[in-house]
């Protein structure tokens, strides 16, 4: 009996990490002009485990994109922010979708966020 206590807050205690919660996965800049290729936007997350959560690393799939986010731990019920600059300049006008995955030591391990909008050619 008292094994499989000692198994079952073991197993309980395992289970608590920090979790990771974004308020939303991606971000639509819409249509906006090659004349102003740089465009902005915040994910805002919150820290929905038990542990403080650490973003060990965010990486963008292109050069065009540069995620920027919170380095010092968020703590339990704490939001914490990564910003993401995309630069068209350069860029054929049109449509594209980027990524950005986001690695932390909570659950998930890994997360994949999405910035897409379209950049028309300016008059």
């Amino acid at each position: 009996m008292s094994l499989m206590l000692t198994l079952t807050l073991g197993y309980a205690s395992a289970q608590k990490k920090a979790q990771i919660k974004f308020d939303k996965m991606t971000y639509d800049f819409g249509t906006f002009s090659e004349s102003t290729p740089v465009q902005k936007c915040t994910f805002t997350f919150t820290n929905v485990g038990d542990e403080p959560l650490i973003i060990n690393q965010a990486m963008a799939s292109c050069g065009c994109t540069v995620p920027k986010y919170t380095k010092k731990p968020v703590a339990p019920g704490q939001k914490g922010t990564l910003n993401v600059t995309y630069n068209g300049k350069g860029r054929f006008p049109g449509r594209f979708k980027k990524s950005i995955t986001v690695r932390t030591n909570g659950k998930p391990e890994m997360v994949r966020l999405y910035i897409q909008g379209t950049m028309e050619e300016a008059k």
